[in-house]
């Protein structure tokens, strides 16, 4: 895939993985069915926005910051990695470090293979349990949690809700996730300044 930029053009093999590490395949501007959907960072929709991480890497011709000869010293990328530590946006940021490093040992594809395993338990959540309130909840759950741990809320919250509407289908998701959370000392909330 070939985008454009002002002029300038990125190939991607992954449009779902930003250039900074974060991966779209679980944010919650991605996983929708409708004509607005965002089908990744460096797709020409995201091109034309304010991201100066993508725009530096059109110019480098690079597909993520890690690949770049000056990564180690960037300050964009700094900022970004040390925002991510203790901020989100829309999107969860808790796991780009653990993303950064996996890409770095094992490469784009292998991270690939592993975002769409926790996207496929994503839309089984969404699917069967959204109420119309619970997206962003689950995908901050998928990017959070062990990807056994996912399995295994589903599974318990499948077996537990076969009787219940989908409001109590949610309520009861919501608090096997939470109990997982508070069990592991993850936080299921995006962090804001």
């Amino acid at each position: 895939m070939e985008n454009r930029l002002a002029g300038k053009s990125i190939k991607s093999k992954y449009p779902e993985i930003g250039v900074c590490g974060l991966s779209c395949r679980l944010c919650p501007g991605y996983v929708m069915k409708t004509k607005s959907r965002c089908r990744g960072c460096k797709t020409e929709w995201r091109l034309g926005g304010p991201c100066s991480i993508l725009h530096c890497a059109v110019k480098r011709n690079i597909e993520f910051c890690g690949d770049c000869e000056e990564s180690r010293a960037c300050e964009k990328w700094k900022r970004h990695r040390e925002m991510g530590k203790k901020y989100d946006s829309f999107k969860c940021y808790k796991k780009l470090e653990d993303d950064i490093a996996f890409m770095e040992k094992y490469g784009l594809a292998e991270f690939r293979k592993s975002q769409k395993v926790r996207e496929k338990l994503l839309w089984k959540m969404l699917d069967e349990f959204n109420e119309g309130r619970s997206k962003s909840y689950f995908c901050l759950a998928a990017t959070v949690l062990e990807v056994g741990e996912l399995e295994n809320a589903l599974a318990e919250a499948r077996r537990d809700s076969k009787e219940l509407d989908i409001k109590e289908k949610a309520k009861l998701l919501h608090s096997i996730l939470d109990r997982i959370a508070v069990e592991k000392k993850y936080y299921l909330k995006l962090r804001k300044k």
